[in-house]
């Protein structure tokens, strides 16, 4: 356990000296920087959302024009053409129309809508067609380091260090003491509440544990991604799907003979029709069970992120009808009021992706009498 604990003091020292240090800014001219229409909003709130390969807190415009971000950058791992190429993003000062190019091992790249290109090596900018395509340029497999997964580590390193820190507890058949008294009545919920009655007596010890990493994972990304840090990883379809893909593979690795003869060939219904069932039961295994579970938290936490920045706008887009103090008074009491209601939402979203991925398990595992 000592070494958890000194491996967690080393990563919170890490991050309080090189963020403040690794505080970057793009330098490049522009014209106030302030967001004031309804199209500007939408953009920004859509931009919001995404994912970025920096991680930014906030930007400002100085006296002088130049729009300044606060934040640190992450590292890009890209597979190009030549084989992998690592630089940092700090290198495209937060460019992300492909004004800025970056040269690298011979190479060069562009950030175009968060997507990074590697060009022509003839090229000196980025060519576009009718539609703002790159014409000069193609993808490269990126696998890097962004936002979204720089939070999924971290939460990773937490929730690694406080459980192990209760396992410790638990061993030593201490009452569980610190954060750990938070920690065990959700991990007993958990337990006796949705895994043993959705899977069974038999069965459910098999699977807490994965059902325990979905539930803790989920609800503490929710709660991160209404801090001001700016986290939006559960609202990122790719993490969604990734999490579905986990319970689809469980759920069908574990299914039981039963589980298949009711699927593949269902008894008790005329054998004409029982292809036809294997088909619509095959599509609802494989593709829309998975399908609402990634669906349901992407879309959920994804409208949760849109109506408070869209009710925090207010401010911006109000204030010449209602007034500077009104504007802000009426976006501030929604805003918080919707902000508590997606604290609740942040349980409620992990609690029916744990719950429906125990139902799916069990309907996988369970045992039929055959009379």
């Amino acid at each position: 356990m000592k070494i958890f604990q000194q491996s967690f003091k080393f990563l919170a020292l890490v991050l309080f000296v090189v963020l403040p240090t690794s505080i970057f800014a793009n330098d490049t001219k522009k014209e106030g920087g302030q967001v004031d229409t309804k199209e500007e909003v939408e953009a920004y709130i859509l931009h919001h959302i995404q994912d970025s390969h920096d991680f930014s807190l906030f930007s400002y415009t100085n006296d002088a024009g130049e729009r300044k971000h606060v934040g640190f950058p992450l590292p890009v791992i890209l597979w190009t053409s030549e084989g992998l190429v690592t630089f940092m993003s700090s290198e495209f000062h937060h460019n992300d129309d492909g004004s800025v190019i970056v040269e690298k091992d011979g190479l060069k790249f562009a950030k175009i809508h968060s997507k990074i290109y590697e060009l022509d090596k003839d090229a000196s900018e980025v060519k576009f067609d009718e539609d703002h395509h790159a014409t000069n340029g193609h993808k490269v497999l990126d696998f890097s380091i962004t936002k979204s997964a720089f939070g999924i580590l971290i939460i990773g390193l937490l929730m690694l260090f406080w459980f192990s820190k209760l396992a410790r507890q638990y061993k030593k058949k201490q009452i569980p003491t610190g954060f750990g008294r938070v920690l065990e009545p959700l991990v007993l919920y958990v337990r006796d509440e949705i895994a043993r009655p959705n899977i069974g007596e038999k069965h459910y010890r098999r699977f807490t544990g994965y059902l325990l990493t979905v539930f803790f994972f989920i609800w503490v990304l929710n709660l991160a991604g209404l801090t001001p840090l700016g986290f939006n990883v559960t609202g990122q379809l790719a993490v969604t799907a990734c999490l579905a893909i986990f319970t689809l593979v469980i759920y069908t690795a574990s299914g039981n003979k039963d589980y298949w003869m009711h699927i593949l060939w269902m008894p008790g219904v005329p054998v004409l029709i029982r292809p036809v069932l294997a088909v619509i039961e095959l599509a609802g295994a494989l593709l829309i069970k998975p399908f609402s579970l990634l669906v349901r938290l992407f879309a959920n936490i994804s409208a949760g992120h849109i109506v408070v920045m869209s009710l925090i706008a207010i401010m911006f887009t109000l204030k010449d009808s209602l007034g500077v103090v009104g504007a802000t008074g009426l976006s501030f009491v929604l805003s918080f009021f919707i902000t508590l209601i997606e604290v609740l939402v942040a349980f409620l979203q992990a609690y029916i992706f744990t719950m429906l991925s125990a139902l799916f398990i069990g309907m996988a595992v369970a045992e039929h009498e055959h009379h």
